[in-house]
């Protein structure tokens, strides 16, 4: 892990318009210098003002933070472009079914001292969080197991110190020490069965973010000028009319996925990767199914075709792709 200097305080302040292009009424703190655990910043990244605002006021007024929201709108990358335009180090931790208290906490590990073998206790991800100035994000916090997730309980309460059993300690977090997390849902589990490995998650202890906020997709012509700048062979008045009618085609297919009447969702993520496979493949079809609809529901495939129909004037060709059997009864 990269090393940050524990004895570090926020150093400077930052106006929130000139940085983020957003009003706040206070500075917001930050370091002068970048450092390794500092995310790379990514200029071609949009903020969501609304929640620009909500994660600044969780760096100034130290408060726990949760965004949720449909995959691929942007929530981890949001806090880390918050981080790398602060200069704060960001430490993300994806979590699984199979994340344990031990990987979070620490364990004991054999090292060699002076020759000698023993046996010490390592610190995990969350001590050495709390020692140190940054942001520690638990990235997929609906996907944690319950019983490992109530190792945080304490440190969701303001100013919450963090008791180290394993060593008989109790640490009290870092002034500058900051607490996010990102979820697809917000602990009721999912019943759609798109977010297959998402959790039940304790309500007492989604009571003690003290902030939680939903993020939703870009405006679609932010959406269009994000592609065509990240995607510079797109960037011509032929090709930015592609671009036109792909994001149209997301937003269709995103209304439908909301409104229940298709269980598959064409992110932001993957209408990215669907203009950098146009930019490889020079075809828009071949790239639209190598970026999404491959991996589509084929119960969707009906409803996807007509979209693309309204959107490319142009028929859909998926006989080269599974075909669901309407006239199947289970």
């Amino acid at each position: 892990m990269k090393s940050i200097n524990s004895t570090k305080r926020f150093d400077c302040s930052y106006d929130a318009k000139d940085i983020f292009n957003v009003n706040f009424p206070l500075a917001i703190p930050g370091f002068k210098e970048n450092s390794a655990s500092v995310p790379p910043i990514d200029i071609n990244y949009h903020f969501d003002k609304d929640v620009t605002r909500i994660i600044l006021a969780a760096l100034v007024h130290n408060k726990r933070l949760l965004i949720h929201g449909l995959h691929g709108t942007g929530k981890s990358t949001h806090i880390e472009q918050v981080c790398a335009r602060l200069n704060i180090p960001c430490i993300r931790i994806n979590l699984d079914s199979q994340i344990s208290r031990a990987d979070l906490v620490g364990r004991d590990a054999i090292t060699i001292k002076d020759g000698i073998q023993v046996t010490e206790f390592k610190e995990g991800i969350i001590p050495y969080g709390l020692r140190h100035p940054c942001v520690l994000v638990f990235d997929e916090y609906d996907a944690g197991r319950p019983e490992v997730m109530f190792v945080i309980q304490r440190m969701l309460e303001d100013n919450g110190q963090f008791a180290l059993l394993e060593k008989g300690e109790v640490i009290k977090p870092h002034p500058d020490f900051r607490i996010f997390a990102t979820a697809n849902t917000v602990g009721f589990g999912d019943n759609t069965g798109v977010y297959h490995g998402t959790r039940v998650l304790n309500q007492g202890q989604m009571d003690r973010w003290s902030l939680t906020v939903r993020m939703s997709f870009m405006p679609p012509e932010i959406e269009a000028n994000i592609i065509l700048a990240k995607v510079p062979s797109l960037n011509n008045p032929e090709k930015a009319l592609i671009v036109k009618a792909m994001i149209n085609l997301a937003t269709m297919i995103r209304t439908s996925f909301i409104a229940d009447e298709i269980s598959s969702l064409l992110s932001p993520r993957a209408t990215l990767s669907w203009a950098e496979n146009i930019a490889i493949f020079d075809d828009v079809e071949l790239a639209f199914k190598l970026s999404f609809l491959n991996r589509a529901d084929p119960f969707d495939y009906e409803k996807i075709s007509e979209f693309y129909q309204r959107c490319f004037d142009a028929e859909l060709i998926t006989d080269k792709v599974f075909k669901p059997n309407y006239s199947y009864v289970a």
